[in-house]
This record gives structure tokens, sequence and C-alpha cells, in this order.
């Protein structure tokens, strides 16, 4: 952790508006920003902690905690609230059991709220990793989730 932070606040320190670029930069390296990261990067950017730490949990693209294998990011935007998002995120924290920027208790999946996944004519959307899934139903989500079970389990 400390290699990547260290690498990131080099690439970064040195730049206007540092913090949310040097953010992405270790969240994309470990998959998460561990507290532990939070004063080396203040101490860098001669921010104080709690400047540092407002900005990630202001944010909800950033992870305080390692995500699940599978991030299945559910759209919220207006287009999607308008074709049901509400009950696709309803079943995912039902049949994941997890609650919204969480993991499932068998590390497989965390469930995120995102807003406009570029979607709205095939409202609503999700995407785990880089793939879109669109026109989804809650039985189509549960579909998409047992296959993506399946296929990690071979």
């Amino acid at each position: 952790m400390a290699a990547a932070v260290a690498a990131a606040i080099e690439r970064h320190a040195r730049r206007a508006g540092a913090l949310l670029p040097l953010l992405h930069d270790v969240q994309e390296h470990l998959g998460y920003l561990p507290a532990e990261c939070v004063t080396p990067i203040a101490r860098a950017l001669n921010l104080s902690h709690a400047e540092v730490h407002g900005v990630i949990t202001f944010y909800h693209h950033f992870r305080p905690q390692p995500p699940g294998r599978l991030v299945l990011q559910i759209c919220q935007a207006e287009a999607c609230q308008s074709m049901g998002c509400a009950a696709l995120m309803d079943r995912a924290k039902d049949s994941l059991r997890c609650t919204d920027h969480h993991t499932s208790a068998d590390g497989e999946f965390s469930v995120e709220p995102v807003y406009c996944l570029g979607q709205c004519a095939n409202a609503p959307a999700a995407m785990v990793g880089e793939r879109v899934f669109a026109r989804l139903t809650p039985a189509r989500l549960d579909e998409l989730v047992a296959t993506l079970r399946a296929a990690a389990k071979r």
C-alpha cells in the first residue's frame, strides 16, 4: 500500500489540483482507498487530514474498503429512474444481502449506485467491470448474477 501511495504522490503532487487525480490513481492500483493513505497524501499536498478524508467520503466513487471481486453498478440517473432502477437496486441488495457501497458476505459482489452509464435509451442499465447490461428487469438481474456466479466457479 505504501509503495502505491508513494508512486501516486510522485506522479501527481506537483500538479495543480492534484488531490482528485492522486486519489483516483491510488484507488486504481489498490482497488480502494485505505484509511492509512490519508495522512501521507495530506502531508504531500499540504492539506489537512480532514480535507483529504472529506473528499474521499464526499465522492461515492471512492471506496474506503476493498470491493468485491465484481462490482455491480446500477444506474440511478433520471432515465433509469423512470424505467425502474429502484426495483433493480432493491433486488440486488436483497439477493446479494448487502447495502449500497458494501460487499456481499462471500466477497463476490459489491453494489454501487452510479449516475448515468450513457444508456438512457436502453434504461434501466447496470455495469459489471467494463460490460454494460441494458433494459434490465429484476428477473434479468437475477439471471445476470447467477451467470456471473457460475462463471466464477469455473
